[in-house]
């Protein structure tokens, strides 16, 4: 199948894509780096009047550190994160998952702010956000805003977004009282996960993000608490039961909550600093 037609529009600054977006009443949308907003126009899933291309916006590239803190444009492509010795070093979380997030040519022009604005429940990125305590940096019209990660992703491809666009994600730098782990299960290498979890350890509390599951990323404080108690392995999984996991054609509910148990143990046991 092709995509309807729409209008192609190319701004040269954040805030010419800003008035363009405005201009169109949510009927555009931005484009990152089209990796997943493009097969769903050409599969007429997404249909948008106007594309508004960020390829030229400098204001959503780069990475730097300042005050404990590492923010990265939303434009970073993930194969730049991968070669990013300040992400490598700062926020090894990433550098875990990185290799699992579909293959080269993907990763060579997918963004790590287009991810988190498609919010796909099967995606790596928005769970590692959460499990790093990430904030997303937002700008519209009249105002940058920050967003925390845990209170964006609103749902199955739904976010906090309101005629804005994300212009960059600050993550903690990691700390020596750190530990982390990732673990997720495909049926092939670079297929979207049927289950998986992103883990930070920061001395004994946890935050345990799961994806892939359920509508959307998601945590389970009390799988939380139960795991800095030091609780039976066997009582900390009764509590995915508060997870709402979800059934499709791959896995049925029934299947992933015994996947993300298996990704569950597998990560901690694997847990690096």
């Amino acid at each position: 199948m092709k995509a309807p037609d729409f209008d192609y529009l190319r701004p040269s600054s954040l805030d010419a894509a800003l008035a363009m977006l405005a201009e169109h009443d949510g009927e555009a949308m931005p484009l990152a780096g089209g990796q997943s907003l493009m097969p769903m126009m050409n599969f007429r899933v997404a249909a948008p009047e106007a594309l508004i291309d960020l390829a030229d916006l400098t204001e959503l590239r780069g990475i730097t550190v300042d005050a404990g803190t590492v923010r990265i444009g939303a434009m970073t492509r993930y194969a730049e994160l991968m070669s990013d010795a300040t992400v490598q070093a700062h926020i090894p979380l990433i550098g875990m998952a990185l290799p699992h997030i579909a293959h080269d040519a993907v990763r060579n022009r997918g963004t790590i702010g287009g991810s988190l604005a498609l919010a796909d429940p099967a995606a790596e990125m928005p769970a590692l956000m959460l499990a790093l305590d990430a904030s997303i940096e937002v700008t519209g019209p009249d105002a940058t805003r920050m967003i925390k990660a845990d209170d964006f992703f609103l749902g199955m491809f739904e976010t906090a977004l309101d005629g804005e666009l994300i212009t960059a994600i600050h993550v903690p730098v990691a700390t020596p009282a750190q530990r982390f782990g990732f673990h997720e299960l495909t049926q092939r290498h670079g297929d979207y996960a049927l289950a998986g979890v992103a883990i930070a350890q920061t001395d004994d509390s946890y935050r345990a993000a799961f994806f892939g599951v359920a509508d959307r990323a998601t945590r389970v404080p009390e799988l939380e608490a139960a795991l800095k108690r030091q609780d039976d392995m066997k009582v900390v999984l009764t509590y995915l039961d508060q997870i709402d996991f979800t059934d499709d054609l791959k896995a049925n509910h029934t299947t992933r909550q015994r996947l993300a148990g298996v990704a569950l143990t597998r990560t901690l046991k694997g847990m690096t600093a």
